[in-house]
């Protein structure tokens, strides 16, 4: 297993977390997605590494950026 812990910006409550979590879990590979609402840190558990470019696809799609 691969674990990644990134940074997401604009994040302030659970309902947040929730779209995330949701959209980073659709891509290939991941098994699980932890999110730190306070921490803004994204979490994700894949059997692949996972690249950027598909996180970063995935939280703009649910509405936030990730951090440089």
């Amino acid at each position: 297993m691969n674990t990644t812990t990134l940074n997401v910006t604009g994040m302030t409550c659970g309902c947040c977390a929730g779209k995330v979590r949701d959209k980073v879990g659709r891509i290939a590979g991941v098994r699980t997605v932890e999110v730190d609402v306070a921490g803004g840190l994204v979490t994700i558990t894949a059997t692949e590494p996972i690249r950027r470019e598909a996180v970063a696809t995935a939280v703009e799609e649910a509405g936030f950026h990730l951090a440089e």
